[in-house]
């Protein structure tokens, strides 16, 4: 085996690329964490929904309120109803008209399951434009 002595003509050439190959590994190993963390990021929040600081809004006409008290019972304005006469009543109140606003109020200790099924029945109904009511505070 001979070994051959270096010259000093004999020199590598520099090279001037980067190298990507720690950078990668770097990026997957960032990958992962984010992977992992991500979903651990997510928990239930406790929220109550009733009280809102928006300005209140302008409205052309009387609106029409169908409003949901803690024992379920409904009332349209003023006036008690049942779900069987939900129908029939708005229709009475808006003339006919599906795309007329309704504003929905519940109390705060309707539960959220009964509240969508209200929903429903005005979905049911033809009633798609749905406003829910909050209680209005003051500015912050």
């Amino acid at each position: 085996m001979a070994i051959t002595p270096r010259n000093e003509d004999d020199e590598l050439e520099e090279n001037h690329d980067i190298n990507v190959t720690p950078f990668i590994d770097v990026m997957l190993v960032l990958l992962i964490i984010f992977m992992v963390a991500a979903p651990l990021a997510t928990v239930d929040v406790p929220v109550e929904l009733p009280a809102l600081n928006a300005a209140p809004q302008a409205r052309d006409r009387d609106p029409i309120y169908l409003t949901v008290q803690d024992d379920l019972s409904l009332s349209l304005n003023q006036d008690a109803i049942t779900g069987a006469e939900l129908k029939s009543k708005l229709d009475v109140l808006t003339g006919g008209d599906p795309a007329e606003r309704i504003f929905l109020r519940a109390d705060s200790g309707v539960p959220y399951g009964d509240l969508m099924q209200v929903m429903n029945a005005l979905r049911d109904a033809g009633y798609l434009k749905v406003a829910l009511v909050g209680l209005e505070q003051g500015s912050p």
